[in-house]
């Protein structure tokens, strides 16, 4: 965090198209786009081919934009097993550049994302995009999808993150007084 900065990196995974972007949060809270991408791979590239070439190249925005944290996807499979397991693999290569590059990373299921987009967890591709649009006052809303969906990942962590820091504050506060007052007790017990 610089001068009460906070950038994130929002990532859609997935072993065809990786949706990205580069969101940062100001002192008065304001949100903003720096950048946004999809790194895509060429579907008669080997697996082992492909997942290097995604790593690579999130390496390469890691290195550039060096976000406070990286926010991603968690995914929830109804598709096909190989659809399945190759999206699994790629979220491996990209939780492993991430730990590499000490990017602290919070996953986030798609219905959170767009209930906190859009209102509601059941929105459509569209609605997610002209939310982003409007949240982000731009032009035009974010594409392909997977380019809009690692935007509104990307928000979605910016606007819970601060409230969700300090609850894990104030629970691990409340976790050392009641481990206090055990210890207390267990005194009083052995007088």
């Amino acid at each position: 965090m610089t001068d009460n900065i906070t950038t994130v990196l929002g990532i859609d995974p997935g072993l065809d198209r990786t949706g990205w972007a580069i969101l940062t949060r100001n002192a008065r809270s304001v949100l903003s786009l720096r950048a946004c991408g999809l790194i895509h791979t060429d579907a008669d590239q080997e697996l082992p081919e492909r997942l290097e070439y995604i790593y690579g190249e999130l390496q390469k925005i890691l290195s550039e934009y060096a976000p406070d944290q990286v926010a991603m996807e968690q995914n929830f499979f109804l598709k096909r097993a190989i659809t399945m397991a190759n999206t699994v693999q790629t979220r491996g290569v990209i939780i492993l550049a991430c730990q590499q590059a000490k990017k602290p990373i919070t996953f986030y299921p798609p219905k959170r994302v767009k209930l906190m987009i859009c209102g509601t967890g059941t929105a459509d591709k569209k609605q997610v995009q002209r939310m982003v649009q409007l949240t982000l006052n731009l032009n035009k809303a974010p594409s392909p999808d997977d380019t809009a969906d690692a935007v509104a990942i990307g928000i979605c962590h910016l606007k819970t993150a601060p409230l969700n820091s300090k609850i894990n504050v104030k629970a691990a506060f409340f976790a050392k007084l009641k481990a206090a007052q055990e210890a207390q007790l267990k005194k009083r017990v052995k007088k």
